[in-house]
């Protein structure tokens, strides 16, 4: 038997790729986005009472894994990119049903100019994703202190201190948003998002993701980062 779901909504995050989005929820609480409800559940009726949760979950579409073949086998990130385990073990986005479950913190909710849109953080959403389904957080249900969780028991630690060029910093300066921006920028970049299997020593490659409005440059020296420069942010 086949079902069709349709979205209830769009995220709408910094995030324009995949590479570099945080591996899981809430690891960067400065990671913002907010959540459009879409005709017709862009209503105030159906949020009411939703103001008093701290907490969300969103079930929502990989919509860029869709065309990608799923595995039986994937290579979780925190098991160095190395060991396979059942997709079934993992959180891949590469799933028989691409199906993502998140929790995140709602920081409030917008009823303005006939939208209705949640105020959210420390996401690891791509920007355009379609949600599903928005259930609030229970914590006397939803956790379990005393749960196993196999192969990552403890969430990613920092690995690299995150430094800045002059030029990135006068970038920043140059933004409405700089200290902010700088303070998400250090979060993504401190453990590192690079495939693990991938962390060779290469000082002189430049990484990139894309960011908002531009393009992050970065480059790795050992146990540090340094910000290159926001691409598309011009210098006076």
């Amino acid at each position: 038997m086949n079902y069709s779901l349709s979205p209830i909504g769009t995220i709408h995050s910094p995030f324009k790729e995949k590479f570099g989005i945080p591996r899981q929820p809430l690891l960067v609480p400065e990671a913002k986005a907010t959540l459009e409800l879409l005709i017709p559940y862009n209503s105030v009726d159906v949020v009411a009472g939703l103001e008093g949760f701290s907490h969300i979950w969103l079930t929502f579409i990989f919509h860029q894994t869709m065309r990608d073949r799923w595995q039986p086998r994937v290579r979780p990130p925190r098991l160095g990119g190395n060991r396979r385990v059942g997709v079934f073990a993992s959180r891949s986005p590469f799933r028989p049903n691409p199906i993502g479950l998140s929790v995140v913190a709602l920081d409030g909710i917008s009823t303005e100019n006939g939208k209705v849109e949640l105020l959210l953080s420390g996401v690891d959403l791509l920007d355009g994703t379609p949600v599903l389904d928005i259930k609030p957080y229970l914590p006397y249900v939803d956790s379990i202190p005393e749960a196993k969780s196999g192969y990552a028991s403890e969430p990613p630690q920092a690995s690299k201190s995150v430094l800045f060029s002059k030029k990135a910093e006068t970038q920043l300066r140059q933004r409405s948003d700089g200290a902010e921006l700088q303070r998400l920028i250090m979060k993504l970049l401190e453990c590192d998002p690079r495939p693990a299997y991938k962390n060779e020593p290469q000082p002189d490659r430049i990484y990139g993701m894309r960011l908002y409005d531009f393009d992050l440059k970065w480059r790795v020296m050992g146990d540090e980062v340094e910000v290159v420069e926001l691409a598309s942010v011009e210098t006076i």
